[in-house]
């Protein structure tokens, strides 16, 4: 399980008003005895010990359980409660949190309701189409969709740079990834502090990505997912917290389409952002933003 950066959805970028208060520090002096010796010269600090990868059977055995639980859902909803930091002018981070309402039916089927912090958005995709709404705006993006969750998942963010931080406890095989690219694993202990119930501990690394994951002892669902990337000189933190699962329930008729959605005005299913112009080219030689939209499955 990997919890990617937040990418917002198409037209639903915002900027956000970096505040903070003081930061207050304080030190405290060291006290010495009179009849202490003098000090000597502090050495120089020792290499910390170098940490040779492993992946502990346990770390495995809780991550390949709880994918092999994800996987057999035909259908699956739970609320998804996702808090990233972004860095603000005095230094320190800020956290920001949005809340989603995910609802699947495999293998092609899928609705998340983002009605929290920041605009609201709405995405469906019911097999054949999928929309990006907002319906604040108005606005929706249209396009025709492959034939799967996964497929579909990586079309919306290679087209528009659409993500869920929480895609890894949706896609058909939650472990292939893991399993295909683990730097380590290793298992850390319980919790019963996490999600209301007893919860397994795993860190593991993947992509450059360290994991913390807390994943029910007894039903093998993940409660909380906190991840820092590797090459982030700032270490910034992004977690996501589940809660409301409900695995096999009969999904609503209707629920992965919107008849409001269907009748707002339209915009591309493109990237937020138009592509850079080639280096020395002038605008007239440069290439078009990158736009489209993501083709059916052959």
């Amino acid at each position: 399980m990997r919890v990617g950066p937040v990418r917002p959805a198409p037209f639903f970028r915002h900027v956000l008003l970096l505040a903070l208060s003081a930061v207050l520090t304080a030190s405290a002096n060291a006290q010495q005895s009179p009849t202490a010796p003098a000090p000597t010269a502090p050495s120089s600090p020792a290499a910390p010990a170098k940490v040779e990868p492993t992946l502990e059977p346990k770390a495995l055995e809780v991550l390949k359980a709880s994918s092999s639980r994800l996987a057999a859902a035909r259908t699956m909803s739970f609320t998804a409660v996702v808090s990233y930091e972004s860095p603000s002018r005095p230094g320190p981070p800020l956290v920001y949190t949005t809340r989603s309402e995910v609802t699947l039916e495999r293998p092609n089927k899928l609705r998340v309701i983002t009605p929290g912090d920041g605009p609201a958005s709405e995405f469906y995709y019911d097999g054949k189409t999928v929309m990006a709404f907002a319906p604040a705006e108005n606005l929706v993006a249209i396009a025709d969709a492959p034939r799967t969750i996964d497929a579909t998942l990586e079309a919306a963010y290679h087209y528009a740079a659409t993500y869920f931080p929480f895609t890894d406890v949706m896609v058909a095989d939650p472990y292939k990834d893991i399993a295909d690219a683990a730097e380590l694993a290793f298992y850390i202990g319980r919790s019963r502090t996490v999600g209301g119930t007893t919860t397994d501990m795993v860190a593991y690394a993947v992509h450059g990505v360290f994991i913390q994951v807390w994943i029910g002892t007894a039903d093998k669902l993940p409660r909380r997912a906190r991840a820092v990337y590797r090459d982030d000189p700032l270490r910034l933190r992004h977690q996501v917290d589940f809660s409301d699962w409900k695995l096999g329930v009969a999904t609503p008729v209707g629920a992965f389409t919107s008849v409001r959605a269907a009748k707002a005005k339209q915009i591309p299913f493109a990237h937020p952002d138009p592509a850079p112009l080639p280096a020395g080219a002038p605008p007239s030689q440069a290439a078009p933003p990158a736009a489209g939209t993501p083709s059916k499955d052959k």
